[in-house]
């Protein structure tokens, strides 16, 4: 008999196990599923017309890529003031402190508590009744009210069955590093940016001194044709077209002084301090030579450029999110522990084990009706995830094409220089030729004033030509990847 009682309760017990195991199956069937879409880093093999050569300028330092001093010393100032940067690192710091907030929630909690409290019940209550009833011994009855003591730890801890703490802490390690790379993409902006103003600037010096060496000539020129109007070999027409000419440029000179303070200013402001003077170089404009550019191949962009690797890292991050958002469909697991000392009396806290507590108690709660809430936010994951994966490769895109148009840039504009500094230095040429014609009544005002006219415009447009070549050899390091390591 007893062996039949006791298969009779094994088979109850496998039976009520079986239909645990159905009701996990039919949970499970109940959690939607959706696909996650796959990113698309395919690049083309070289950039085009370039060779398959895999030395890249990207991994050079930004005081390696540039050698004016002066460029050097303000970058290094402004890497160290600049407030954008600085909100920047303390953005950073958040994100890395939220890692240790997502670890945390996954490992137990242990708290210490402490407390005193009275209470008297009513006498007509299940606890009230029970002490009246109590056989007590004299002098030993419960005070009324009755207070209490007591002094425990208490732990509580969520068992991470479906690794959603775990994975919303390693989303939070790539939202960090994520956080990281956007602050190099911020430093590479931010080498970019004053390098390009610092080039503007020496070349507005440079526009400043052709228009003062301009006015030089066009006052001399102006005195000679004032000499001939009184030799009656000028009119008073040519006087003034040539004093109109020297106005001009010195009304052109005062705009490009006030060009030159706004581009100070703002080398200033990206350095973090108040307006002052800039220190750079007095080296002649044109006759600046940068290092030499390496592209290496596309593929290299993933590795390098801090976008495209902080995008790749939020990415990630949506991942994990969409696990983390899937595992609120499942059950939670819970523990909850304490172990203490209670009594009424503070005496009677030390004597064990009359006065020892603790507890144990285990509970699993799921979602069951109305998951509205918790659908909504899988789905809000998914199409974070899918958004992320075409900021993605938007990224690599836009890389690629940054530094294609940079590389076909640089080589257009040497071209151009080439022929430019050529133009100038046939109209300077001819300037002195038409100083000459004009002084032996050669030729009229006119010509002599239009060759300088010109010649003023193709110097300037030279020293453009040059700052545009600077620019793309800035560019074309900010596209590759480089000024953040």
């Amino acid at each position: 008999m007893k062996i039949i009682n006791k298969y009779k309760t094994v088979l109850r017990h496998k039976k009520a196990y079986l239909v645990c195991v159905i009701c996990v199956f039919a949970f499970y069937s109940c959690v939607p599923t959706r696909e996650i879409k796959n990113e698309n880093t395919t690049v083309p093999t070289v950039y085009n017309n370039a060779t398959t050569d895999t030395v890249n300028s990207a991994v050079m330092k930004w005081d390696q890529y540039f050698s004016d001093p002066h460029l050097k010393a303000i970058i290094d100032t402004a890497l160290v003031n600049n407030q954008e940067l600085n909100i920047m690192l303390q953005e950073v710091q958040v994100a890395k402190n939220e890692i240790m907030v997502r670890k945390g929630e996954y490992l137990p909690f242990v708290n210490i508590q402490a407390g005193a409290e009275v209470e008297k019940v009513g006498r007509y209550t299940s606890q009230g009744a029970n002490d009246a009833n109590t056989d007590i011994k004299e002098g030993e009855e419960f005070p009324e009210p009755l207070p209490n003591y007591q002094v425990a730890a208490v732990a509580s801890w969520e068992l991470d069955v479906w690794k959603k703490l775990r994975n919303s802490k390693k989303a939070a390690v790539l939202e960090y590093l994520a956080s990281e790379e956007g602050k190099n993409f911020m430093v590479t902006n931010l080498v970019s940016e004053i390098a390009s103003s610092y080039y503007e600037l020496l070349a507005l010096d440079n526009q400043l001194k052709i228009i003062d060496q301009n006015i030089a000539i066009q006052k001399n020129v102006l005195e000679i044709v004032k000499l001939q109007k009184q030799a009656a070999r000028a009119t008073e027409l040519g006087v003034k077209r040539f004093e109109a000419e020297v106005l001009k440029n010195q009304s052109s000179r005062y705009q490009i002084q006030q060009q030159i303070t706004e581009a100070e200013n703002k080398i200033c402001f990206l350095m973090g301090s108040y307006p002052k003077h800039i220190k750079r170089t007095t080296t002649d404009f044109v006759e600046i030579t940068t290092t030499p550019v390496h592209a290496g191949i596309p593929s290299q962009l993933l590795q390098n450029r801090p976008d495209i690797k902080r995008a790749e890292y939020e990415l990630a991050a949506n991942k994990l999110n969409i696990k983390v958002a899937k595992a609120n469909f499942y059950p939670s697991i819970g523990i909850k522990a304490g172990v203490g000392l209670e009594a009424f009396k503070p005496k009677f806290l030390t004597k064990t084990p009359e006065s020892v507590l603790y507890n144990v108690v285990g509970d699993v709660i799921a979602p069951l009706i109305n998951r509205n809430a918790i659908k909504a936010a899988y789905k809000n994951a998914n199409k974070r995830q899918i958004k992320a994966v075409y900021e993605y490769e938007k990224a690599i895109l836009n890389g690629y094409i940054e530094t294609t148009n940079q590389l076909s840039n640089i080589k257009n504009l040497k071209k151009s220089f080439d022929v430019k500094q050529q133009e100038v230095n046939a109209l300077t040429e001819s300037i002195a030729i038409s100083n000459k014609l004009f002084r032996s009544a050669r030729a009229d005002y006119m010509e002599v004033l239009l060759t300088q006219r010109d010649a003023l415009e193709a110097k300037i447009e030279l020293v453009e030509t040059k700052k545009e070549q600077l620019l793309a050899h800035v560019n074309i390091y900010h596209a590759l990847g480089g000024g953040w390591n």
